[in-house]
C-alpha cells in the first residue's frame, strides 16, 4: 500500500507500486508509474508517460517527464522510462523522447544524478552512470554504463559518451568519447584513459597496462585511424575493454571521435 501525504496531488489515475511513498507537495500525473518502493521526497513533480523503476528515489522540486525543450515536438505520445534504485537530487529536470528520436528517453538501473542536472528527449543511458552537479545532456545523447559526467559539464546533442569514461568538470562536449577515456577543457580534448576509475572498479593491472598501450596506438601521428584501429583490433583481441574501443570507434555516429590535444596521446 502507498503512503500518500494529504497535501499531495496523484491523480487516481497513476499506477503506485507497493511501499511508494510519496511526500508533501508532490504532484504525480495520470499517465505515471511508480514502482515498487519508490520514494518521492516533498515537492517532486512527475508527468507524462513516465515509469520510475523499483527504490528510486527523487529529491525536491525535481521536475521528471514533462514536454521536451524541442521545437519539433508536437505532442506525440513518448515516454520517459527510469530504472530502479536511482537517486535523483534537487531540480533535476528529465524529458521524455520525441518522434524524432525514437519516442524513448531512457535511464538505466543504478544512476545517481546530483543536483541541478538535466537529461533532454531522447537520451539513453545505462547502468551506474553519474552525473555531477548542473552536468547537462542536450537531446538524442547515449551514455553506457559507469559513465561519470562532472559537475558544470554539458554534452553536445548526438554525442556519445562510451562506458566508464569521466567528463571533467566544467567541460564542454563535442565529440564521441571512447570507453574508458579522460576528457576535458572548454572545448573537451582527450586526455588520456581514466586509469583512477578503472583501478577504483577493478580492473587488473594486465588490463590496464594493455589498454594503456592500445591507446597509445590508436593515437599516434603515424599511418590513418582505420590502420591504426586494424592493428590495435589484431594485438589485443583477447582483451574485451580494448575490443569494445575498437568497436565504439568503429560504429557510425554523427559526432568525430574527440581527438587529444595536437593529436598527441597522453
Amino acid at each position: 500500500m502507498a503512503n500518500v501525504h494529504a497535501s499531495a496531488i496523484v491523480d487516481p489515475a497513476a499506477k503506485l507500486g507497493a511501499g511508494v511513498s510519496i511526500g508533501p507537495f508532490c504532484v504525480v500525473g495520470p499517465e505515471v508509474v511508480l514502482g515498487d518502493g519508490v520514494e518521492l521526497v516533498s515537492h517532486v513533480v512527475i508527468a507524462g508517460r513516465t515509469r520510475i523503476g523499483a527504490k528510486t528515489r527523487i529529491f525536491p522540486f525535481a521536475s521528471i517527464g514533462h514536454p521536451p525543450q524541442d521545437l519539433k515536438y508536437r505532442g506525440e505520445p513518448s515516454e520517459l522510462l527510469i530504472g530502479a534504485n536511482c537517486t535523483i537530487r534537487e531540480q533535476v529536470t528529465m524529458n521524455p523522447g520525441t518522434e524524432g528520436g525514437g519516442m524513448v528517453t531512457r535511464v538505466g538501473d543504478n544512476c545517481l544524478f546530483m543536483v541541478g542536472a538535466h537529461v533532454a528527449h531522447d537520451c539513453q543511458l545505462g547502468d551506474f552512470v553519474i552525473m555531477a552537479n548542473n552536468a547537462t545532456l542536450a537531446g538524442h545523447v547515449v551514455v553506457e554504463e559507469y559513465a561519470i559526467l562532472g559537475g558544470l559539464s554539458a554534452v553536445h546533442q548526438f554525442v556519445r559518451i562510451g562506458r566508464h569514461a569521466m567528463i571533467g568538470g566544467m567541460s564542454g562536449v563535442e565529440n564521441d568519447v571512447i570507453p574508458y577515456g579522460l576528457v576535458m577543457g572548454e572545448r573537451a580534448r582527450l586526455s588520456g584513459l581514466n586509469i583512477v576509475g578503472l583501478r577504483r572498479r577493478g580492473f587488473a593491472r594486465e588490463v590496464i597496462h594493455d589498454l594503456r598501450n592500445a591507446y597509445r596506438l590508436l593515437f599516434a601521428q603515424e599511418g590513418t585511424m582505420s590502420e591504426r584501429l586494424s592493428d590495435v583490433a589484431e594485438l589485443f583481441r583477447s582483451n574485451e575493454p580494448v575490443m569494445q574501443i575498437v568497436e565504439f570507434i568503429g560504429t557510425d555516429s554523427s559526432r568525430a571521435i574527440c581527438q587529444p590535444k595536437g593529436g598527441n596521446p597522453a
